[in-house]
């Protein structure tokens, strides 16, 4: 058996998530190297027997909660259905209560682990799995600016007021996507590209139990959907289906697709400390995203939109792979007609057109080889992936290919990008 930390003495440091902080945003489960991480409808959990305290899931965590650990008797370690049911954490069992279960610490030691290498599953001789998520950076661009998070926790949500919403995708079909415009008044609430909030829909769940937030990408830049103003927008998808195509409906994103103007919401956040655009004047940007994945994306261009049109931004290439089912699904693609060609390097990708082949984002950046072999040999380069967890693997994988044909080493590139702050994975 795998556990997180063991002392000699038989004592776990046991990895836990606080039911109270966290969000449910599923970053924590899409992170973890080796399945550590599971979820119900109430909350997400930690497998002592599989978690090896790798840490790699504390710092793309937006709220902390995953930062959490308790000193446990090996033999008394929470089980999943133990923590499934939580609504707090547990406190730390003191000494005598150690001492109780036939061990002993040192008093006070709280210390959490140290990391220790992940386990890797039985292969084949000469086969080597790969791993997208291990080249996703954790660190922001050496030149991002200072993000401010958790100024309201789950706990002490601010009130922001609805100032506009309306469908960004082609009326008439049955999927679609609203652009949300929300207003915080005398209420500071800074927020950079990049970065996402929670919102908390009214009412409660099936349990009897008030909502939890619902995490949103920001589509507008740091001074506002509308210059000057204290707001920002949203991009959020009508959901109607699951994944399997059942009919369902979205809590949080009807409610949030259904606000009339003047409504008032409970916001949370902001959070994301890496996903974070650089401001280096020669900085290149590759936005790679699907569905409402282009809510980063958006904001990041829009902010430089306005610094070229005020004569404050030199340089640096800003390149979009953007996939839809068809071109009616895809948010903004109207304004996106708009924004000249020597400004935005744009390739759309659509996935059912009738009568046409499937395309997929990766389809096009394979077409584009070469103009990105060049971006990736220049360390002035920055790639952001946001959108479903499924296109994830397709894109890295693409972009390892790319280099590899290119004559570059990818274990080397894809290193660089990690270490640097230069590629960044956000999917769901």
């Amino acid at each position: 058996m795998t556990t997180t930390t063991l002392i000699d003495n038989g004592i776990l440091k046991q990895h836990l998530i606080d039911p109270e902080i966290c969000i449910r945003c599923n970053t924590c489960e899409a992170t973890c190297p080796v399945g550590a991480i599971t979820h119900d409808d109430n909350n997400y959990v930690v497998r002592a027997d599989v978690c090896n305290g790798c840490m790699a899931c504390i710092s793309p965590c937006p709220t902390g909660s995953i930062d959490n650990w308790r000193s446990m008797p090996l033999a008394r370690a929470y089980t999943i259905e133990e923590q499934l049911t939580w609504e707090e954490l547990p406190p730390e069992l003191t000494p005598d209560e150690l001492a109780a279960e036939g061990v002993v610490t040192s008093a006070g030691d709280t210390t959490q682990p140290s990391a220790v290498a992940a386990p890797t599953a039985p292969m084949e001789p000469g086969v080597q799995a790969f791993r997208s998520a291990q080249y996703g950076a954790t660190v922001p661009p050496w030149s991002a600016a200072h993000p401010y998070t958790n100024l309201f926790p789950p706990r002490n949500p601010t009130t922001a007021t609805v100032v506009g919403n309306f469908n960004c995708t082609e009326a008439g079909f049955e999927s679609e996507t609203h652009h949300v415009v929300l207003d915080f008044g005398n209420m500071p609430f800074p927020v950079l590209e990049g970065q996402s909030i929670g919102i908390i829909p009214p009412g409660t769940d099936a349990l009897g139990k008030a909502h939890h937030a619902r995490q949103y990408s920001i589509a507008s830049p740091r001074n506002g959907e509308r210059p000057g103003y204290n707001n920002l927008a949203l991009t959020v998808k009508r959901v109607t289906t699951d994944h399997d195509g059942n009919a369902v409906r979205g809590i949080a994103s009807n409610f949030v697709c259904d606000l009339k103007v003047g409504d008032k919401v409970q916001v949370v956040g902001p959070f994301g400390s890496s996903f974070l655009m650089p401001n280096h004047p020669r900085s290149h940007i590759v936005m790679i995203c699907t569905g409402t994945g282009s809510a980063p994306m958006r904001a990041m261009t829009e902010w430089r939109r306005r610094l070229r049109s005020s004569g404050k931004f030199e340089g640096g290439k800003l390149m979009l792979f953007f996939g839809a089912r068809t071109q009616q699904e895809l948010p903004y693609f109207g304004p996106l007609q708009n924004l000249p060609k020597d400004f935005i390097d744009i390739n759309l990708a659509f996935s059912r057109t009738a009568g046409q082949p499937k395309r997929y984002v990766q389809d096009l950046m394979r077409e584009r080889a070469a103009d990105l072999a060049a971006l990736l040999r220049d360390s002035n380069s920055h790639f952001y992936v946001c959108g479903l967890k499924s296109m994830e693997e397709g894109v890295v994988m693409a972009l390892r290919d790319i280099a590899s044909e290119a004559g570059l080493e990818w274990d080397a590139v894809g290193a660089a990008l990690q270490r640097e702050g230069r590629l960044h994975l956000e999917t769901y």
